[in-house]
């Protein structure tokens, strides 16, 4: 169950600040055909990767919580529950943005046109939530790691 939880969180972040990089890169070029691929990949690869880890992470934690003896009143546990909750309700809308984001560049990609001055909006709530929740997760996992008692 450990090494199950390991992996996943691993996959969780690497898929994360992997396709995060992706995009935002490809989104400072600001062609967009290159983002429309960038985004359609990126989509992908959250639906393949990072929900699923995500889930997995929820499950074999609360699992290992179990197991193992805390309590979910543990400051560490109810801590890193919280930020997951957080991190999560982040990353959700940022799935909405991506998605959109990736119609309006195929859009403009499509049809020669540039992209909307709509997307800069979306791409700067892309960037603030996605720069929430990373932090958010990486203290849940400095608290997975640690687990400190106060």
């Amino acid at each position: 169950m450990k090494w199950i939880h390991v992996v996943s969180a691993t996959v969780l972040f690497g898929t994360g600040i992997g396709t995060a990089f992706y995009m935002f890169m490809a989104n400072r070029r600001g062609n967009a055909s290159e983002i429309y691929s960038a985004a359609r990949t990126v989509v992908l690869a959250d639906f393949i990767f990072t929900a699923p880890s995500a889930i997995v992470q929820l499950v074999t934690g609360v699992m290992l919580v179990q197991i193992a003896g805390y309590s979910f009143s543990d400051l560490w546990v109810w801590l890193s529950l919280i930020l997951y909750v957080f991190a999560g309700a982040c990353w959700l809308p940022v799935i909405a943005l991506q998605f959109r984001m990736r119609d309006l560049a195929k859009t403009a990609s499509d049809t020669g046109e540039p992209l909307p001055d709509h997307f800069r909006t979306l791409d700067r709530w892309w960037i603030v939530l996605g720069s929430l929740a990373f932090p958010a997760l990486l203290i849940v996992l400095f608290l997975m790691v640690f687990k400190p008692t106060s």
